[in-house]
């Protein structure tokens, strides 16, 4: 393929979104500070003078579709800016796995690997639907979407290292169970609820299913050391895929003290047939 085939193919390529849109409304991750946005001057004039627009933000990189950097719990790591642009950008799955999951379930390996082939090296993007949840939705539930969203299995960061997953996105609150967080704490009776739940459908508790000493956090504390990081709060065009191979692209700010950074993420899919076709002919 020469150099004007790939633009043409490319010119027919299917993009797809799937990042939260973001606003003062946007919440970030319980306890973080939000998106603030002012403007300091415009084009009547103000402050500095006329003839642009121009703002300020305040904001936590933890609002709205971001990347959580190595950093972020592990100091020895690389913060985002130093990581080569190559590692955001291949090709990977996305795995709707909505169907199967309800408030608190558990998703494991299998139910990933059920929908679509996983490769080694590939990008893992997890659709639970509590992007459904999300703050910009009819269906909108700010606790639901942040306290009570389906997490990862105790073996699930293992095969994610076995498999050596790239890196992984969820179109929730956090790849982390929400009662293997801090949130546990925040949200007591929503803790008494999951535990109920877990000990009807595993016969365990939630502590006996992942003690805390082992598991509190895995998805973050045992992960970013081996520089398998993940992006939260995937949304946008996500339900359009399905479970699908495609290629996949993470755009983080090239911070180089960043630990973490909002970002856009898409995925790309062939044109369909008819346009294949018409490329084909040019």
């Amino acid at each position: 393929m020469n150099n004007n085939q790939f633009i043409d193919f490319m010119g027919n390529a299917r993009m797809y979104d799937l990042t939260m849109r973001l606003s003062i409304h946007t919440p970030p991750w319980p306890s973080y500070m939000p998106l603030g946005i002012q403007y300091f001057k415009r084009i009547a004039g103000a402050h500095m003078g006329q003839g642009a627009n121009g703002q300020i933000i305040t904001t936590s990189n933890h609002v709205g579709t971001h990347m959580d950097g190595e950093i972020h719990f592990y100091p020895a790591g690389r913060p985002i800016g130093d990581v080569p642009l190559n590692e955001w950008v291949g090709p990977g799955v996305v795995v709707d796995i909505s169907k199967d999951v309800s408030d608190y379930s558990i998703y494991t390996p299998k139910m990933i690997t059920d929908k679509v082939e996983v490769k080694k090296g590939d990008i893992l993007i997890i659709n639970t639907g509590y992007h459904r949840y999300s703050w910009d939705q009819k269906t909108g539930d700010e606790i639901r979407y942040f306290v009570k969203h389906p997490g990862p299995s105790p073996d699930f960061h293992e095969w994610a290292l076995k498999m050596q997953i790239r890196w992984i996105g969820v179109d929730c609150g956090s790849a982390d169970h929400p009662m293997n967080t801090i949130i546990r704490t925040w949200h007591p009776g929503s803790f008494k609820e999951c535990d109920a739940k877990l000990k009807k459908v595993y016969g365990k508790t939630f502590d006996e299913l992942y003690p805390m000493k082992e598991f509190y956090q895995v998805m973050h504390l045992k992960l970013f050391p081996k520089k398998l990081v993940h992006a939260e709060n995937i949304a946008g065009e996500i339900a359009k895929l399905g479970s699908t191979r495609c290629w996949i692209g993470c755009f983080p700010l090239r911070g180089i003290e960043l630990e973490s950074s909002m970002c856009r993420i898409v995925a790309w899919l062939p044109p369909k047939a008819k346009a294949a076709k018409k490329a084909k002919k040019k």
